[in-house]
């Protein structure tokens, strides 16, 4: 995700996490496994605000692919402010970028990227359509 596409697109969430004690490995810096943990978060945070069922017991969403690019490291203690954007939404998927930075400094950029969610039934493990609260969301 290009910064272009970030400041022309209008977030689906735009959402402050602190940085925990925890997140942090042996060079003091949030260890790269916990950006993936924001990400899930913020995307936590947006389904729930999704006005509709975007889960029932025939469509749950499930993580298809994950790209994230690192672009400097985060230090305890810190805030930051992840941003989700839809760059795609297709037949049972929807791809959504997202860009980390810092709370207090929009200039500090900790990493940008995108996921791909796949709406699937639980039981057959085979894709099924986004739900149309997920697509109404997502518009």
């Amino acid at each position: 995700m290009s910064s272009n596409t970030t400041a022309a697109t209008n977030p689906l969430l735009d959402t402050i996490i602190s940085v925990r004690w925890r997140d942090l490995d042996a060079f003091n810096h949030v260890n790269n496994s916990n950006y993936l943990t924001y990400l899930e978060e913020a995307r936590l945070q947006w389904l729930q605000k999704v006005p509709g069922e975007w889960m029932n017991a025939q469509a749950m969403p499930v993580m298809a692919a994950s790209e994230i690019d690192y672009r400097r490291p985060i230090a305890w203690p810190a805030r930051v402010r992840v941003q989700l954007f839809n760059e795609r939404t297709g037949n049972s998927s929807m791809s959504i970028g997202h860009r980390m930075i810092d709370a207090d400094d929009a200039e500090t950029v900790y990493c940008e990227g995108r996921v791909v969610m796949v709406w699937m039934n639980p039981q057959t493990g085979k894709s099924v359509p986004l739900p149309q609260a997920v697509r109404d969301a997502a518009a």
